[in-house]
């Protein structure tokens, strides 16, 4: 017969629930996925963590027109999510 006096940690139920990207939320990111036996990439600002996929939103302007990409990648897809550091252009000019 044995006792145990001390039990192993367990998560917290809530932990499943937890999104693992929530640190770049709002800023500007590259993901790098996989569709099928395909590496891609995608940038743009990330929009939204839901604990099982990600969404990206990137905004441009196309004949005049302002026009919205949004992409959804499911986290087991997900191979590597890095922040772009974007430079003002004020700060990329060098001062003369």
């Amino acid at each position: 017969m044995s006792f145990r006096t001390i039990d192993a940690p367990q998560a917290p139920p809530y932990a499943s629930f937890m999104s693992k990207y929530a640190s770049f939320l709002g800023k500007r990111v590259e993901v790098n996925y996989r569709a099928g036996e395909i590496h891609m990439s995608a940038t743009g600002t990330l929009a939204a963590d839901s604990g099982q996929s990600i969404r990206l939103e990137d905004r441009f302007e196309q004949s005049g027109r302002e026009k919205t990409v949004r992409v959804e990648i499911p986290y087991p897809s997900v191979v590597r999510v890095r922040e772009i550091i974007v430079q003002r252009e004020k700060e990329a000019l060098p001062v003369s």
